[in-house]
């Protein structure tokens, strides 16, 4: 077969279909936001929610989103950032500050939709799988239903992103998953260790790792948990701040914006130029013009032209 060159003709490009920007930018999968937003058309317009995690270097941010023809809407928001308002001061990137989360942002939901009394989900969790189901009775409203939207994180088996999930759903959201994902998960024997799974909900990942450094390592040690030991907080004490901070969110799962120290609203508005109406514009050009009338302008310029003459 002949060598054939190919070339790129003005029909190639006037055929060329340009991605969309975030494509470009690799922010969204539109592969999966079409089967995660696309609603049924017998649904009567009832939005598909979504609950969508992101993670950054020092935040954990959780939105229950819904998707409309002017944009996506957000019904609920937590980001870990909040959690030393529950007693979680450290990690606030790990998993378990992930499933703490994810309970915050279900708990905020279902209190928004006054759903919090009816749906409780599980108040003391042992690491067990368990997806919230309906209330009995004819009136009784159903659960808050919603789908885990991961975006471009990989889904490999223990990543945070399950945690998330699982306090959300502990939280008493219905989101459909399985036990595949979560830690403590055997694909040999397909079931799952409990136990594996409690101690990531409560932190004993972590107790587990400071104790093994502190006995090869104590420098490192001393390094890398400075925050916990400036706080005087061991690795005994990981349990016990994690479930008190599990109870604190239930009682009390509102936004609270902090307490700012400067007014930056009044502060960003100190360097602005504020916009002048027609009128201001007027005036402004006229006293300019009699001010320079009043210096002698007026007097130079004939001055200037009987010279030219």
């Amino acid at each position: 077969m002949p060598f054939v060159k190919k070339i790129k003709s003005d029909a190639y490009f006037s055929r060329f279909q340009v991605k969309y920007r975030r494509r470009r930018e690799g922010k969204t999968d539109y592969y999966a936001r079409k089967r995660l937003v696309a609603q049924a058309k017998n649904k009567y317009n009832a939005p598909k929610y979504r609950l969508v995690v992101r993670f950054t270097n020092k935040d954990i941010i959780v939105q229950i989103i819904y998707a409309r023809l002017q944009g996506d809407f957000v019904l609920a928001a937590a980001h870990s950032r909040e959690l030393p308002r529950y007693g979680i001061n450290h990690g606030l990137t790990n998993w378990t500050a992930a499933y703490a989360t994810g309970l915050l942002v279900a708990r905020r939901a279902l209190t928004k939709l006054g759903l919090a009394e009816k749906y409780q989900g599980v108040t003391e969790p042992d690491g067990t799988i368990s997806l919230t189901e309906a209330l009995d009775g004819e009136d009784s409203p159903r659960p808050f239903k919603c789908y885990l939207d991961v975006g471009l994180k990989r889904t490999s088996t223990g990543s945070r992103v399950f945690g998330t999930l699982k306090g959300a759903s502990d939280g008493g959201l219905y989101i459909p998953h399985n036990e595949k994902r979560f830690p403590g998960y055997d694909p040999e024997n397909k079931e799952i260790d409990s136990e594996v799974l409690k101690k990531y909900i409560f932190g004993g990942h972590v107790a587990e790792y400071m104790e093994s450094l502190e006995e090869e390592d104590d420098e490192r040690f001393k390094k890398q948990f400075s925050t916990y030991l400036a706080d005087g907080v061991g690795s005994e004490d990981i349990e016990e701040i994690y479930t008190n901070a599990y109870v604190a969110i239930r009682e009390d799962p509102t936004f609270k914006p902090t307490e700012k120290t400067k007014d930056w609203k009044a502060e960003g508005k100190k360097y602005a130029t504020p916009r002048l109406s027609l009128e201001q514009r007027k005036a402004k050009i006229q006293a300019r013009i009699e001010a320079f009338k009043a210096n002698g302008g007026g007097a130079a310029d004939k001055d200037e032209e009987e010279d030219e003459e």
